[in-house]
């Protein structure tokens, strides 16, 4: 039965995407069945491991409302053991659909149990905000990954979403756990400030993974390329980090 890591942070440009793809790329190049949900209506996800969303007639969001079994809407990727359930243009409407919907913010969670059987590790790319797509990615969850970029804004917002995923744990889903932060983005000629890093310390008191995640131009560059930075360049200082974050969450 697949781990499912749910991985927000409602604030935009945090490397987010990035995580949700190469992460995805890493785990399946180790040798494990890998699903990414993507339920971001920019699709980035999708678009990021060459799938056109505009000319797909079928996504998450068709599964989301019932038209379609996700068994329907799963595509390959160009890697082997590595799928993707697909965002299309529709998913923006989704968040407004979906109120006046029976068991709203179970949706998600049904439909992937649906194939997690499937899959070692079903990764869910959620939209940066914390509407009802967001709630639905957290309650279908086992874990929530927070990447946080290395900054000193980083922190803002950061515990509006721990109030949320509070809120998610209190009501709706009491075991959803949080599998720690990933610090993202890092730039070495800009040390992040002891007193930034303390402060995630205290949020995270049990896991910040060791795994540092670079700002690169290679991770940036790849996503045009419709390629995740091991199919277009493994050997850069992003492509290393993401293999070695892989391998710190295979250990756990």
């Amino acid at each position: 039965m697949g781990k499912i890591i749910s991985i927000v942070n409602q604030k935009g440009g945090v490397g987010k995407t990035t995580t949700a793809v190469n992460l995805g790329a890493y785990l399946a190049y180790l040798g494990k069945q890998v699903l990414l949900v993507d339920i971001d209506p920019q699709a980035n996800a999708t678009s990021g491991l060459g799938v056109d969303h505009r000319s797909l007639e079928h996504g998450i969001y068709e599964a989301l409302i019932g038209q379609k079994t996700m068994f329907e809407v799963l595509k390959k990727t160009m890697q082997v053991g590595f799928d993707v359930a697909p965002a299309t243009l529709s998913l923006a409407g989704a968040g407004i659909e979906l109120v006046g919907m029976e068991e709203r913010e179970y949706r998600l969670a049904k439909i992937i149990n649906s194939v997690r059987d499937d899959y070692d590790f079903i990764i869910i790319d959620g939209p940066p905000s914390l509407g009802l797509l967001t709630v639905n990615s957290l309650v279908a969850a086992d874990e929530v990954l927070i990447p946080i970029q290395s900054e000193y804004y980083a922190l803002e917002g950061l515990s509006q979403l721990l109030e949320t995923i509070g809120l998610v744990q209190g009501n709706l889903k009491p075991e959803l756990g949080i599998m720690g932060a990933v610090i993202t983005m890092y730039d070495n000629r800009n040390r992040l400030s002891g007193a930034v890093m303390n402060e995630l310390y205290q949020y995270f008191p049990n896991r910040i993974f060791r795994t540092i995640i670079p700002r690169s131009v290679k991770l940036a560059e790849a996503p045009s390329y419709g390629r995740s930075i091991l199919h277009y360049d493994p050997s850069s200082r992003g492509g290393r980090a993401y293999e070695k974050l892989a391998k710190e969450i295979i250990a756990l």
